[in-house]
């Protein structure tokens, strides 16, 4: 029944979407046109059949459109088909393996990069085709010859071009909610225009007969160490995409989450098939498969399905197929390689400082070739990397009667010369406080600084070493020096506090608390503050939980900063929509209509006073009124930690309560619930009345 209700429509919608995107990535790749429908075909029955993620549709990607452009050129498209299938069988070597997560551990920022580098190598290639030229052999030679393009003579195929571009961006704004995907009304409106008007245009070419048309694999006629790299090339490049686009999927829905080794393996075995008979490379596709779960999909039934309405189609139908004008399909093309560079992903890398791997990436990919591109993209990853292990920030300053050396971060022998141009600048016979807030300290600058005091000391000056925590100083004066790098240093103000004596806190709690953070932390936060001060909040999340003392939302979830966007109360209520939501509506509202959250999150905890008075039902006066606001109902339900979960499943439904809620959820807004055992220290997620543990524990 769920196939009917759900799955069915659901894969209508994703094989509307699938038939122009296919046609268009094979056009662009120059592969024949058969090609693209031969993979959408094989990544709908096979991937979606096998394959660990079963909300995922797989197909030809555009991501792959440069290097499979490449193999044909240097192989022709048999020997392309060759490596696709050779590719398939590495992909299932891999899965095999149990190395589906390795793939992850490529930096997103590169991977991304990657994306938006060849979306705009399709897009300046197919805006020629767009404007009635034909392709350049390079992105560069196509920039450079694209303003020569745009002033010259233009006919029919530009005029259908345009009318495509015009309906892709429009039509999602007159038509908020719809199920007829702005591709195929774009490219059915282009063809009906081109049809009724008798244009002279270029349209698809589909073979008479499509089974007897099927190009089969040859091994190419090339040295084996090229056609080894051009295997795993697509092999990673695809798997990596898939993988990537699955995690993405995982993000949109409540169901089960995705086996990436399964689904390594199920896609090597779709690259096989497709291959072998004669099709383009297949990967999961995020756009596929984001429509397939925003229209409702619930099992892997819908991408079988749309597998299959597309053989009919190719098999009957391939007739209204050739009516399509190239030119709307190389619009297409240029709008999904645009969209391949997505500005949120360039904002939150900016944020995280991983914006030059995004951009070497990019730029190496469209000046060079892809290989290149992702080689210098991660060289940037890693050179980021060891500037981030190595950094050091050292300071001084004259304060009263004292001068003060704050040394944070990693002190390395790389930063032996800058630390000792700081400590020879001090004045001679001053008393001087050396504060360390050090998460590594290595044996060459342990010795600058031990050098120093010896010396300074001689000279009639006084060293106090202060450290914040792990000691680092304390075991290098031991002989003890080693290990790795310590606790972060975010935890490092905790144990401060933790270890204030009580007595010291009743006195005079805040004065001592904000005199530590200003005195310790402040040093070490200052930068980070200042760029939020600068460029505004950016949270990922909205956290919604209680107001008890005992919970601390950024010690739990190890966050700082700019990370949550948070709203507290007492049970960690949502109101319903409609119901006096006061302060929470308005913050719901602000972190997903302005800060653009993609997760909303409701935390509960054991030992909730709230949910205690809601289980006795006796609350009156404002907080009665209050606690009535949720909604939540214990029926025959006497065990404290199965109210607590009821209620944060119940504050989770009313968020759906929300338009702008619900309409961030077609979007891939995420809603979670999670319960926080405070005995335990340990998170839940929440799954209506039952829960699973957040992090696996180690084995």
């Amino acid at each position: 029944m769920s196939v009917l209700r759900r799955d069915l429509p659901a894969s209508v919608v994703v094989f509307l979407i699938a038939i122009p995107l296919s046609l268009g990535i094979a056009a662009a790749s120059g592969a024949p046109m058969l090609a693209g429908l031969i993979a959408a075909v094989v990544g709908g029955i096979v991937a979606g059949a096998l394959g660990g993620a079963p909300l995922q549709v797989s197909g030809p990607a555009a991501g792959l459109t440069v290097i499979v452009a490449g193999l044909i050129g240097a192989f022709g498209f048999a020997g392309t088909a060759a490596v696709v299938a050779l590719a398939g069988l590495v992909q299932i070597a891999l899965g095999v393996s149990r190395l589906g997560r390795a793939a992850l551990a490529l930096s997103p920022a590169v991977v991304h990069g990657m994306l938006a580098g060849i979306g705009l190598v399709i897009a300046l290639g197919q805006v020629h085709v767009l404007l009635g030229g034909e392709p350049q052999s390079s992105a560069l030679r196509n920039l450079r010859e694209l303003p020569a393009q745009i002033a010259g003579h233009h006919g029919q195929s530009t005029l259908l071009g345009l009318l495509t571009v015009g309906l892709l961006l429009g039509w999602p704004r007159l038509v908020r909610v719809s199920m007829l995907p702005a591709a195929l009304i774009a490219v059915v409106a282009t063809t009906a225009v081109a049809a009724a008007t008798g244009a002279d245009v270029a349209r698809v070419d589909l073979p008479s007969d499509p089974l007897g048309a099927i190009t089969w694999p040859r091994w190419p006629d090339a040295a084996p160490l090229e056609i080894g790299i051009a295997v795993l090339t697509v092999a990673l490049v695809a798997g990596v995409e898939s993988l990537l686009s699955a995690v993405a999927v995982d993000r949109l829905h409540d169901g089960p989450r995705a086996d990436l080794n399964r689904e390594l393996v199920a896609q090597g075995c779709a690259n096989t098939v497709s291959g072998l008979l004669g099709g383009l490379p297949v990967t999961g596709v995020i756009v596929r498969s984001s429509a397939n779960v925003a229209a409702g999909a619930r099992s892997r039934a819908s991408a079988i399905l749309h597998g299959v309405w597309i053989a009919v189609v190719v098999l009957v139908g391939a007739s209204l197929l050739e009516a399509i004008p190239l030119a709307a399909l190389a619009a297409v093309l240029v709008v999904v390689g645009l969209r391949l560079v997505s500005l949120a992903q360039i904002r939150t890398y900016a944020r995280h400082r991983e914006l030059p791997a995004y951009l070497v990436t990019a730029g190496g990919v469209i000046a060079t070739d892809l290989l290149t591109g992702v080689a210098a993209g991660i060289a940037a990853a890693v050179l980021l990397m060891l500037w981030r292990l190595c950094r050091c920030e050292i300071r001084s300053a004259r304060g009263e009667g004292q001068w003060t050396v704050t040394i944070g971060g990693t002190l390395a022998f790389v930063c032996s010369g800058r630390l000792a141009r700081v400590l020879a600048a001090v004045p001679p016979g001053e008393r001087v406080v050396v504060e360390l807030h050090l998460d590594y300290l290595d044996h060459g600058a342990f010795q600058v600084i031990e050098d120093w005091r010896e010396a300074y000391g001689k000279s009639g000056g006084s060293i106090t070493i202060s450290e914040t925590h792990d000691g680092w100083f304390a075991r290098a004066t031991a002989g003890r020096l080693g290990g790795g790098k310590s606790t972060p240093r975010r935890l490092g103000s905790w144990t401060q506090w933790q270890n204030l004596d009580r007595d010291r806190r009743r006195r005079g709690a805040m004065a001592a608390g904000v005199g530590e953070f200003e005195r310790s932390v402040a040093p070490l936060m200052r930068p980070q503050l200042a760029g939020l001060a600068r460029d505004g909040q950016r949270p990922e999340q909205l956290f919604i939980t209680c107001a008890d003392s005992r919970l601390v939302p950024n010690l739990i979830t190890t966050s700082g900063p700019g990370d949550l966007f948070c709203v507290r109360n007492v049970g960690n209520i949502v109101p319903p929509f409609g119901t006096d939501s006061s302060s929470v509506g308005a913050a719901i509202e602000y972190a997903v209509a302005v800060l653009g959250v993609r997760v909303i999150t409701v935390c509960g905890h054991s030992g909730c006073g709230a949910v205690k008075a809601m289980m006795a039902g006796d609350s009156d006066g404002d907080l009665g009124r209050w606690l009535a606001r949720s909604g939540t109902t214990f029926p025959e339900m006497s065990d404290e930690r199965a109210c607590c979960v009821a209620n944060v499943a119940r504050q989770v439904t009313n968020l759906r309560t929300y338009p702008v809620v619900r309409e961030a959820l077609e979007n891939g807004l995420t809603l979670t619930g999670l319960y926080f055992d405070l005995a335990e220290a340990r998170m839940y997620e929440v799954d209506g009345t039952t829960t699973r543990p957040l992090v696996r524990a180690a084995p």
